[in-house]
């Protein structure tokens, strides 16, 4: 099969996280909301009502309320979050199998060949975001074309509550005009690099032969060189190898009391357990993760003859990872993870993730 006889969509909800929270309290639609945030946290998610003011998701809380001081700072509810996003998922499931979560609010679905027969995937993608919102009151934007780096680059240009196509016909030019701060993948510190090599629209980017990226850009310059030609051969995986299995928690308020801390190394210990046990795993190595209050992180991890898979052995073991830094600081993110994984079985752990086209693809 050819790329150009793939559908492939990326569905992307709008300001999820925000957009759940004015959905479930009415008050506060029309009003500029951050989820997360507050004097001494970070934004998870701002609505777009608070990205007129310039509230990015990651945005310091007390930047962002310099921005917006009438912002109103909503408590994360993570449960309910991937509650919606099961809901969610179950839609895509109706369409097709091949479905790759990125994230609790966007996934790939191929529709080459799909459970309903649709043989356009523009038609596909309209169904699946009008299905979307009749479920769960929210609105979802999408991109549509021949591979994952098109759809992905689509999905963000009529947001929010929209969809576009790209064409096959249309990949080639299409890709020329593109700026070159728009290629997924493409970060600011890159994209002002680029800039500074006279970079600027794929255009430019297709007139470097692929020996001088590779010479600029290592290994990545393959990428750019291919994709600015429309070639991105990755499938859309519905299954992905197991690496680690993690908890964290980014806390309302910074822990300043030792005592809270061993309190949520506990919680996070029995989550791990769980999540391990649910999914029939164990683990060689246990990772710590601190955030503090400045964003500075440490991490520190331990591996032993034996494996990690039970409360008790993870929890005291994550004590003393943390009794090897002073609590100098106030705390805003624990995590612990197993990485090194083993199902009794095998090495090599497979497990299942959790978390529109023109007439011309008919």
């Amino acid at each position: 099969m050819t790329r150009a006889e793939k559908k492939i969509i990326h569905v992307d909800m709008d300001a999820f996280y925000a957009s759940v929270e004015q959905y479930d309290q009415p008050e506060l639609r029309g009003k500029p909301v951050c989820v997360g945030g507050g004097r001494y946290g970070v934004v998870a998610a701002a609505s777009y009502e608070a990205r007129k003011f310039g509230i990015r998701s990651a945005m310091p809380g007390r930047l962002a309320l310099e921005k917006c001081p009438h912002l109103i700072v909503v408590k994360p509810r993570f449960q309910r979050y991937k509650e919606i996003s099961n809901q969610i998922r179950q839609i895509f499931f109706e369409y097709t199998d091949l479905v790759e979560p990125l994230s609790l609010d966007e996934a790939y679905l191929d529709v080459t060949e799909n459970k309903m027969g649709i043989q356009s995937a523009n038609s596909i993608a309209r169904e699946i975001r009008q299905k979307i919102f009749e479920r769960t009151g929210l609105t979802a934007s999408a991109g549509i074309s021949v591979n994952k780096f098109l759809a992905k680059v689509a999905s963000d240009y009529n947001k929010p509550n929209g969809q576009k196509t790209i064409h096959p016909t249309q990949v080639l030019a299409f890709m020329e005009k593109l700026p070159i701060e728009k290629f997924y993948g493409i970060g600011k510190v890159t994209a002002n690099r680029m800039h500074s090599l006279h970079i600027f629209t794929g255009a430019d980017l297709k007139a470097k032969s692929l020996e001088q990226l590779t010479e600029l850009f290592g290994k990545a310059g393959k990428y750019y060189y291919d994709v600015v030609r429309g070639i991105h051969d990755h499938p859309v995986r519905p299954e992905r190898i197991a690496k680690s299995v993690g908890v964290e928690e980014t806390f309302w308020e910074n822990l300043v009391d030792e005592d809270a801390v061993f309190e949520q190394l506990k919680d996070l210990g029995k989550e791990l357990e769980a999540r391990l046990t649910k999914k029939n795993l164990k683990g060689k190595t246990l990772t710590l993760k601190i955030k503090y209050s400045d964003f500075s992180l440490f991490t520190r991890s331990r591996s032993g003859e034996k494996f990690f898979c039970d409360y008790d052995h993870i929890y005291n073991m994550a004590l003393q990872m943390w009794q090897l830094r002073p609590f100098d600081r106030p705390v805003r993110l624990l995590g612990l993870s197993v990485s090194g994984l083993d199902n009794g079985n095998t090495k090599q752990v497979s497990v299942q993730l959790k978390i529109p086209f023109e007439d011309y693809l008919t």
